[in-house]
């Protein structure tokens, strides 16, 4: 930032005081960032003059209690300042006094309000939390890598600019229309907590490799291609041989046409991911790891109906009594053109092979425990043709979530009287 001249900070306070005067939306983040870059005293702003942006800021902030920690320092900066104006006689400084103090008390209810106080330590060493425990044949990469990605992807996707944040504080009531006005935009998806929590405190499955699914075979990715018959109620895995679609299985040919619409081509890259870990997983022994991985996913990969069921082997171990593991497509998927199926795993059920379950009761940490197996289960969005989504991409998101004999939804109003 070049730096201000004692006759620019000059103009640009008068500025800012013009802005204040006409209600303008833009002042309040305006004002906040000119003094948050700034010192004061060192641009020859008179002591009158920081008063006055201070008091002027600290009226301008939102109503809202979580900005009150920026709106009290305004309060205790301009009640420093007080003695040194020409401002200062005992009414005014009582008024600020009580201004700070108010502020202060109802900061003190917000923050005892959204921060409940921590366990002791006594109790803390008695508490269990409630654990789930991942088996997979990728521990490094799922666990670990893929986590790390995931938050670099939403915080670098969602992350609000420094102007973004100091909008935020500020509200006015009487707004004007000025969408071109950046000093007044605020309102992004990274600034609603809720938003952002889903994408940052989830488990996030993604692929170290770029997968493609499309309606036609046009341009597959280079690893691997499978292709399925696939509709409502129905599916089956096909193979492309001497120009004519045949049985994955038997090599009959079948009377489809290329261009049949209940078609899924489904296709992989080479792995993209450098930090992949150990890998458990069992794969072709005449290509390298970096095609024989997407390739056994790919092999892997089942139909179901109009969903590709992409196998993740990601087993969770949970307690079914106290909760569930909620599984759907990640937030953004859509933006991919993929919608992503959801699931509630509540307990063991028996939908795998016999050898899922053979090993499944041998070890300590295991009494008690049900196990379900994650999987994405991804298809076309309405009206899309063809979805790619790149490596290192959140696919899928894991949640646990409460038992339903564990909560009930109660009206407030039966609690009262």
């Amino acid at each position: 930032m070049p730096p201000v001249t004692p006759q620019e900070a000059k103009t640009h306070y008068n500025y800012l005081m013009t802005l204040c005067i006409r209600k303008e939306e833009a002042f309040g983040p305006l004002a906040f960032t000119f003094m948050k870059e700034h010192d004061l005293d060192k641009l020859g702003l008179a002591p009158e003059e920081q008063f006055n942006l201070y008091m002027a800021t600290s009226d301008a902030f939102a109503a809202e209690p979580k900005r009150y920690t920026h709106k009290l320092e305004c309060l205790q900066k301009a009640q420093q300042l007080l003695p040194r104006t020409q401002f200062a006689d005992p009414e005014l400084t009582r008024h600020l006094f009580q201004e700070v103090q108010k502020t202060s008390a109802e900061l003190d209810i917000y923050n005892e309000a959204m921060r409940p106080p921590k366990l002791s330590a006594a109790t803390a060493g008695t508490a269990d939390k409630l654990r789930l425990i991942v088996e997979t044949d990728l521990p490094d990469y799922f666990l670990d890598t893929a986590q790390k990605q995931a938050s670099a992807y939403y915080q670098n996707k969602y992350k609000m600019t420094k102007e973004a944040k100091a909008a935020q504080h500020f509200t006015n009531a009487a707004r004007k229309f000025e969408p071109d006005n950046q000093a007044v935009q605020k309102e992004f998806a990274g600034a609603c907590a809720p938003f952002m929590s889903v994408r940052t405190s989830g488990i996030h499955l993604m692929l170290p490799f770029d997968l493609k699914i499309s309606r036609t075979p046009d341009e597959p990715l280079e690893a691997g291609l499978r292709i399925w018959y696939a509709k409502m109620g129905y599916s089956f895995p096909l193979r492309y041989e001497m120009g004519k679609l045949c049985s994955w299985y038997d090599d009959r040919v079948v009377d489809i046409a290329m261009d049949d619409p209940h078609l899924l081509f489904v296709s992989v890259s080479p792995v993209k991911e450098t930090e992949l870990g150990t890998v458990g997983r069992a794969l072709p022994n005449d290509v390298p790891m970096e095609i024989g991985l997407p390739r056994a996913f790919l092999d892997g990969t089942n139909g179901l109906g109009p969903f590709i069921q992409v196998v993740c082997n990601v087993k969770i171990w949970f307690d079914a009594e106290a909760m569930s593991v909620l599984i759907q497509g990640a937030p953004d998927l859509h933006e991919y053109g993929l919608q992503g199926g959801a699931g509630l795993l509540t307990r063991t059920y028996a939908s795998e092979k016999i050898q899922a379950y053979a090993p499944s009761s041998g070890k300590p940490w295991q009494q008690g425990l049900s196990f379900n197996f994650v999987n994405m289960h991804l298809q076309l969005a309405q009206g899309v043709d063809t979805a790619l989504v790149p490596f290192n991409t959140p696919i899928f998101s894991i949640y646990p979530v409460l038992t339903r004999q564990s909560f009930k939804f109660e009206d407030a109003r039966t609690l009262e009287g």
